[in-house]
């Protein structure tokens, strides 16, 4: 790619060495829309590779030329980074190439083993490789025994690197997780698995820690004796749209508290790392994982509620309930809501509240995490209405930081008003932004799993949703409570909190 089509590298760390990325389900949504941007985003910014290939891998025949094609097609309209200059674009596609094949056929792994030394030794790549998983995850296991049996998961020099990127729902329950977790440690090793949740890629996110470790007004009040209670929301305003049938066999708790929820937990409460590398952060966050206290039948009664979007309006729209939409059964009882309040038995935790809340068609598009701290021991203003001090980390769409606290209004009398300080990523660093999965992408080629899923957290993950869902599953004849669309959850959510003498605080 010609320099001056090139951006500056400043936004991710810097290109990565030569290598060759495998995109196997290249031909699917989340590969077009989604993984294929982030790489030309990469290219874009030097920070892919200095030399590079990218070869799709998916049932579907296509040539090279078609690949390219319809990869443009998608990264014109979906892409994340914006218009698309078709200069860059011409010179990434040539770097573009295809192969289908089933994934469980070992022809086609010779194929590929063929395709890539010969594009390595064209592009003098070194034999460095990345395979990206972006497939439907019951071909997981196929696509790793296949690699194994192909020769293609180990480096074919000491000076070469093999790694694999695996998409998320890495297992549906805590049995399955651990079989993948065999299935894939049977032929590669933990250092080269790259379990990606797209959350931890967002700036916002990554900036808690340094929010924490790197600010003496923050640290000394990260703990039970300030911190009231946590809140974090993940709102969605779109339904299931035409993915019905998975969500029935999936639900808002494998879908997002497993994964998404957890990690910003995990963050929120995790002990200072001795150093921030990667075996430091994740041992951390599996000690938040493995004190938070495990759920009986008694506490999902009492802590954990569930709710399935009715009809309603948003927007000025009209939409359909959740039973109404394709694919899905007319006597459902999936959850497209979870609400749920977690305790963490350590030192600096006990005691404090963490509600956790995610939905589908809820009344606005906001991910956050609130941090709400006790009000002042002795309040000389007792006669006046004070709301409590927060700190609020706002995701998406619009990442950025907010603190509020109680400051005098104009005039004559003592009236206290709430104020907040803002941060905004775009106003404080300009326009400039990155994708969440290109920050996770050239992470993994650089070798840094710092922002990745272990194989022992997953599983800790799931240790705690495992009752949950047993609970469920059993109570064959509980109602779900529905809520309309547009709306904020059940009625049952607000009462979550109510009964603590708390209140959600939403975005």
């Amino acid at each position: 790619m010609a320099e001056d089509t090139k951006r500056t590298g400043s936004l991710y760390g810097g290109a990565a060495e030569p290598c060759a990325v495998v995109l196997f389900g290249a031909s699917g949504d989340l590969a077009k829309r989604k993984v294929i941007p982030a790489m030309f985003d990469l290219a874009n910014h030097n920070s892919l590779g200095s030399r590079y290939v990218i070869v799709g891998f998916a049932r579907t025949p296509m040539s090279d030329e078609n690949f390219r094609a319809t990869a443009g097609d998608a990264a014109k309209t979906m892409s994340e980074i914006g218009p698309v200059d078709p200069k860059q674009w011409d010179a990434f596609a040539s770097a573009l190439y295809y192969l289908s094949g089933d994934y469980s056929d070992p022809q086609a792994y010779e194929q590929l083993a063929k395709r890539l030394i010969q594009l390595e030794a064209d592009k003098k790549l070194g034999g460095n490789r990345l395979f990206y998983l972006s497939t439907p995850p019951e071909v997981y296991p196929h696509i790793v025994e296949q690699l194994g049996r192909a020769g293609l998961a180990r480096p074919s020099s000491p000076n070469s690197w093999v790694r694999i990127i695996i998409e998320k729902p890495f297992g549906r329950d805590l049995a399955t997780a651990k079989e993948l977790n065999k299935t894939v440690l049977d032929v590669f090793e933990e250092k080269q698995v790259y379990r990606i949740d797209h959350y931890l890629g967002k700036d916002t996110v990554q900036n808690l820690l340094v929010l924490r470790f790197s600010n003496g007004i923050f640290e000394p009040l990260w703990n039970r004796n300030y911190v009231d209670c946590v809140q974090i929301t993940a709102a969605e305003t779109l339904g299931v749209e035409r993915r019905g049938g998975f969500y029935e066999t999936t639900g808002a708790l494998r879908d997002m508290i497993q994964s998404h929820v957890l990690q910003l937990t995990s963050l929120v409460a995790v002990e200072p790392p001795a150093s921030f590398d990667a075996t430091s952060v994740q041992n951390e966050k599996l000690k938040v994982l493995q004190s938070i206290r495990p759920f009986n039948l008694e506490m999902v009664a009492q802590s954990v509620v569930r709710g399935q979007y009715a009809p309603g309006q948003l927007d000025g729209k009209h939409l359909p309930g959740y039973r109404e939409e394709p694919g899905v059964s007319q006597t459902s009882r999936t959850e497209t809501f979870v609400a749920a309040c977690l305790l963490i038995d350590n030192w600096r935790w006990a005691g404090v509240p963490f509600y956790l809340r995610t939905g589908k068609r809820l009344a606005t598009r906001s991910t956050e995490i609130m941090i709400q701290f006790k009000c002042a021991p002795h309040i000389v203003f007792r006669d006046r209405a004070i709301e409590p001090n927060r700190l609020i980390l706002n995701i998406q769409p619009e990442e950025g930081i907010s603190v509020s606290f109680g400051a005098k209004r104009p005039g004559t009398e003592m009236r206290i008003g709430n104020v907040n300080m803002n941060f905004s990523y775009k106003e404080g660093f300009g326009e400039a932004s990155r994708s969440a999965y290109a920050t996770l992408v050239n992470d993994c080629l650089r070798g840094d799993a710092t922002l990745f899923d272990r194989g022992d957290n997953v599983e800790a993950a799931w240790s705690l949703v495992d009752p949950i869902l047993d609970v469920w599953s059993a109570a064959k004849s509980a109602k779900v409570p529905e809520y309309p669309t547009g709306s904020w959850g059940p009625r049952e959510s607000d009462l979550l909190l109510e009964r603590d003498g708390r209140r959600w605080l939403n975005p």
